[in-house]
């Protein structure tokens, strides 16, 4: 990821303290195209099952559909 460590840190600190997955990966290009977006260096998702199928794709898990 290429946001600040500052940022990096921020948002480390605030899911913990919420009890929130993080990942922290992609840069701000691949990040910014996925959600059709320009410039952006993080995200998050409000949706639990959205979330909960990002992290399982992710870690290595199946697709969705």
């Amino acid at each position: 990821m290429e946001s600040s460590e500052r940022t990096k840190e921020k948002f480390k600190k605030l899911c913990c303290e919420y009890n929130i997955p993080i990942i922290i990966d992609g840069t701000i290009e691949e990040l910014s195209k996925a959600i059709g977006k320009e410039n952006k260096a993080t995200f998050a998702v409000k949706d639990v099952n959205l979330a909960n199928e990002i992290r399982k794709i992710y870690n290595g898990g199946e697709v969705i559909g």
